[in-house]
């Protein structure tokens, strides 16, 4: 009993030098933990972005027609973000707008108008350009001189700023906005054979980007092979064998908005075939339907029976045979390219 009584006196001891020999800190070495300084300085940012709007929203409040003070429901509205912008960021000081113009009959128009209203819209080269001083690069290199530039669009042609919710943005309703212009484009995604689009399962802007681009039709890769390899990374090869129209463009072949015909063919085979191999399958016998053997001509070479001629138009037609239509990696092409 006085062995423990020692030990433990013996470790109270040794606690006790330990706290007496521990170093002692100024206030100004601890590590901070007082955030009131960042609070404090994000609360200053949004009682200026508010006090900036109020010029706007004492007049344009709930009342408008169109939802105005929704904007505060999405990023463009989060005030104590010194990045968002405020209602004269897009819309212009207007000036003459609050304060009158002695040459205007009524209320001046503000000096960017974005939605046809009261006022005459604005030119889209103006509005698009207040978007682009903060929305610049990556994607939207292009725009100048894109498609939808030069056929008189702007951002808000596409874009709702002011909604909570902007169609284009969500993949479900993405395909609503684009198919307001392409209108064949929509018929198309309703035939047997297409891509999930009503499905919800990609969307436009999977394929196309609508800022502009590089490549041919609005494509996100510099080519449309490139573009349609990112999912069907299965047909990029290199084959062995390689068909050429294949190679070059998928939409030789292929419809990519819908087709009646699966999977998504221009056309049915051996017609789809015959665009390009126009000539007869072989120099010794007839070629196509109804010829050879059910006409009584005489088949001569030794690897055809009296209707194989018929077979190109039968079953799966020339894909009876020629499977890989794609490309190959099949040692026993080198017999059908000699």
């Amino acid at each position: 009993m006085t062995a423990i009584r020692k030990w433990v006196a013996a470790c109270v001891l040794a606690v006790g030098g330990l706290v007496a020999t521990a170093p002692v800190f100024a206030d100004s070495a601890l590590p901070s933990t007082d955030f009131g300084g960042a609070v404090s300085a994000k609360a200053a940012i949004a009682k200026d972005g508010l006090k900036k709007d109020a010029v706007c929203t004492r007049c344009h409040d709930e009342s408008e027609t169109t939802p105005i003070l929704s904007i505060y429901q999405t990023k463009h509205g989060v005030r104590a973000d010194g990045r968002a912008p405020t209602c004269q960021s897009c819309h212009g000081e207007s000036e003459k707008h609050l304060k009158g113009d002695p040459n205007v009959k009524g209320r001046a128009a503000p000096d960017v108008v974005f939605k046809k209203g009261a006022y005459a819209v604005t030119d889209e080269k103006v509005r698009a350009g207040q978007c682009l001083s903060c929305h610049k690069g990556t994607k939207r290199n292009n725009w100048d001189g894109g498609t939808h530039d030069a056929n008189g669009l702007a951002c808000n042609s596409c874009h709702s700023v002011h909604r909570p919710t902007d169609k284009v943005l969500n993949k479900r309703t993405q395909t609503e906005v684009c198919y307001t212009c392409h209108k064949e484009q929509r018929a198309d995604s309703h035939k047997i054979s297409s891509h999930p689009l009503d499905a919800g399962k990609m969307s436009c802007s999977d394929c196309h980007n609508p800022h502009g681009s590089t490549g041919p039709k609005l494509m996100k890769k510099n080519t449309i092979n490139e573009t349609c390899w990112t999912c069907h990374a299965e047909k990029r090869g290199p084959f062995l064998w390689e068909h050429q129209p294949a190679t070059e463009d998928c939409t030789n072949c292929h419809t990519p908005h819908g087709s009646n015909i699966t999977p998504l063919l221009k056309n049915r085979p051996p017609m789809l075939c015959d665009d390009c191999h126009d000539g007869p399958h072989n120099s010794q016998a007839p070629y196509g339907a109804g010829m050879g053997g059910s006409q009584g001509t005489t088949v001569t070479n030794p690897l055809l029976n009296a209707n194989a001629a018929n077979s190109s138009a039968a079953g799966r037609a020339c894909l009876n045979c020629h499977v890989m239509v794609h490309g190959s990696n099949s040692p026993t092409g080198a017999l059908l390219h000699r």
